[in-house]
């Protein structure tokens, strides 16, 4: 799991992070990163998971899995980006390999 400083707690933190935050695109999730230039700072991540995606059960699942992804993925991303994850409807019948392979691209060409 993440720990407490690599993740986005507040919601104007994720307001910032989609509005001004590049964005790339995938079939099942849109990740959003944006770098605050302060190497110092882990890397922060935050997930979107809306109704759409499902009920309690799946959705749970769903940012469950993308926790699970982000934290294997936490040393190939630099210092000091925020991060969001948006999950898209298709998530919720997508595999755990569909979602990593899909974030994790999304993270290498954004917040590498």
């Amino acid at each position: 799991m993440l720990a407490r400083p690599n993740r986005l707690t507040r919601g104007a933190e994720y307001k910032a992070v989609v509005r001004r935050g590049r964005r790339c695109a995938g079939a099942h999730t849109v990740t959003y990163v944006i770098s605050s230039g302060d190497d110092r700072r882990d890397a922060r991540f935050g997930f979107i998971v809306s109704k759409q995606v499902g009920g309690a059960v799946v959705r749970n699942t769903v940012r469950r899995r993308l926790k699970a992804v982000c934290a294997d993925a936490l040393p190939a991303v630099g210092a000091g980006n925020d991060i969001v994850i948006r999950a898209l409807p298709g998530a919720a019948s997508a595999s755990f390999g569909d979602l990593r392979a899909e974030v994790t691209r999304c993270l290498a060409r954004r917040a590498a």
